[in-house]
């Protein structure tokens, strides 16, 4: 069974996020998306400064068996990226929540994220 978080938004495509104290927004891959690539080998992450756009791909995750891209639940500048991730990949199997985040947005507009799915209804997606 994957590991779900209330406090989390969902894509469709497997992304969480997360609405930071700060206003920004933090972004990774479920544990659902890590166990269902396997070993996670290598991530791109758009670069700091950049600017990414809702629903629009923003990085690409590999594993020994696919490649994903990764896509963006909010527009926005790049602020942060898990620069842990270029050396340790296999840090988004072990704590896809935690650790494993792959990067952080400040949000042009942070009303995109009722966009996403809640624990719940991402949870019912995912057992269909």
């Amino acid at each position: 069974m994957s590991e779900l978080r209330e406090e989390l938004k969902y894509l469709s495509s497997h992304e969480w996020a997360r609405l930071e104290d700060d206003g920004t927004v933090t972004i990774g891959i479920t544990d659902h998306a890590q166990a269902a690539l396997g070993d996670v080998v290598y991530v791109e992450v758009p670069e700091v400064g950049s600017t990414v756009t809702m629903g629009e791909e923003a990085g690409v995750v590999e594993s020994v068996k696919a490649a994903s891209d990764i896509f963006s639940p909010v527009s926005g500048e790049v602020i942060a990226v898990n620069e842990q991730l270029e050396d340790a990949p296999e840090t988004v199997n072990n704590s896809p929540y935690d650790d494993g985040w792959f990067f952080k947005v400040q949000p042009d507009n942070v009303q995109e994220l009722e966009n996403a799915m809640d624990a719940e209804a991402y949870k019912a997606q995912i057992d269909e």
